[in-house]
């Protein structure tokens, strides 16, 4: 009798599971990880909160990590996508490689092997720009603009075109490394994902 019930109570977990909402992952780097700012005050906690308000919650994941290249998400994507089983993945990598000057032909084929990855698991994808200082030149830096919105349409993916957008010319809402937002730009920074993401919401399974 006693084995009849673990096998009913495993079985009673397996399906809550498996009705739970799947959640949302962001996967990013500083910009994303809270950098030098409380984690409360970031905009993924805020999206998260928003999220939990909503009339179908759904939880959220930040895997950031400050200094995160491509690359770096390259390797531990597999990894996520089989731990947390997201209905949605938002992409928000390559500043780090473009802060370091790396070749713009590497960082598409990163992205371009996450978003193939996402796709293989059917896990929607959410691609965030980036924008890089005017000192690293036009050529890169329009290069890399440019990358983010091709990969956009071949994948027919909404994109976000810069995170920073509204937020990073205001020296009120930067810290003063120049790079990354204040406490108080974040919900700026939210409402330029929000823009992208929340028509997707509803058709997240």
């Amino acid at each position: 009798m006693r084995r009849i019930l673990v096998v009913l109570l495993l079985v009673v977990a397996s399906a809550a599971a498996l009705a739970a909402p799947r959640p949302v992952l962001v996967l990013g780097d500083s910009l994303s990880a809270a950098h030098n700012i409380p984690v409360e005050a970031g905009w993924v906690h805020l999206l998260e909160v928003r999220l939990r308000e909503m009339k179908a919650p759904r939880p959220v994941i930040n895997a950031s990590v400050s200094g995160a290249t491509t690359a770096d998400g390259m390797s531990r994507l597999p990894t996520l996508l089989k731990e947390h089983r997201p209905a949605l993945v938002i992409l928000e990598l390559g500043a780090n490689d473009g802060l370091r000057g790396l070749s713009l032909a590497e960082i598409r084929a990163n992205l371009e092997a996450m978003i193939r990855a996402c796709r293989a698991a059917r896990v929607e994808v959410l691609l965030v720009g980036i924008e890089l200082p005017v000192n690293y030149g036009p050529q890169y830096r329009d290069g890399l603009r440019a990358l983010y919105r091709d990969l956009a349409a071949q994948h027919r993916l909404p994109l976000v075109p810069f995170l920073l957008d509204g937020v990073a010319l205001k020296p009120e809402l930067m810290q003063d490394d120049g790079l990354h937002p204040t406490a108080a730009g974040e919900p700026a920074v939210l409402d330029n994902v929000w823009q992208a993401l929340a028509p997707r919401m509803a058709r997240l399974r």
